[in-house]
């Protein structure tokens, strides 16, 4: 019986609508440009520990679109969810928080931003899928290269002072 409490728990406990936010500083005329608008998406992940094995995990993705140097509009929405995770390693812990709970939470989000778009009078924007294992890989890196940066290689020269990789 003691070694079913010691078995994987992944669950999904409520997924949500945290933040959802719509800015139209140039309507109305912006309706009456003719230039379909530049759009710029930019997407960003978090999570943090709510309890003993439970955590919220977040995606946020702000969208601007904008005509020549107005912006037609400017989105930002915060998909959370909270999640049970419980006897899984912190190796694989960490991972399934930085992949796995945003590709759970991303439809939700990619939905309610469209929905918001298309009710403030523009034509819908579908974002497309994301690679949140590339993403987090590539976040695993830049955090690396900073860690690396504030402590130096590691390398000593012959004259005693740091390596450095500053070029």
């Amino acid at each position: 019986m003691a070694d079913e409490n010691l078995q994987p728990v992944f669950q999904i406990q409520r997924v949500y609508l945290k933040d959802l936010s719509l800015e139209q500083p140039n309507s109305p005329e912006i309706f009456l440009e003719q230039e379909a608008p530049a759009i710029e998406v930019a997407v960003d992940v978090g999570a943090r520990a709510l309890a003993e094995g439970i955590y919220e995990s977040t995606v946020t993705i702000t969208v601007t679109a904008k005509v020549k140097d107005k912006t037609a509009f400017l989105v930002e929405g915060k998909q959370a969810g909270i999640f049970e995770i419980r006897n899984i390693p912190d190796e694989q812990a960490d991972p399934l928080l930085g992949i796995g709970c945003p590709n759970v939470i991303y439809p939700y989000l990619r939905a309610n931003i469209a929905d918001m778009i298309t009710r403030a009078g523009f034509p819908p924007v579908h974002l497309s899928e994301i690679n949140f294992e590339l993403f987090y890989q590539q976040r695993l890196q830049a955090l690396a290269e900073q860690q690396q940066k504030e402590e130096g290689t590691g390398l000593v020269m012959p004259d005693g002072s740091s390596a450095s990789t500053k070029h």
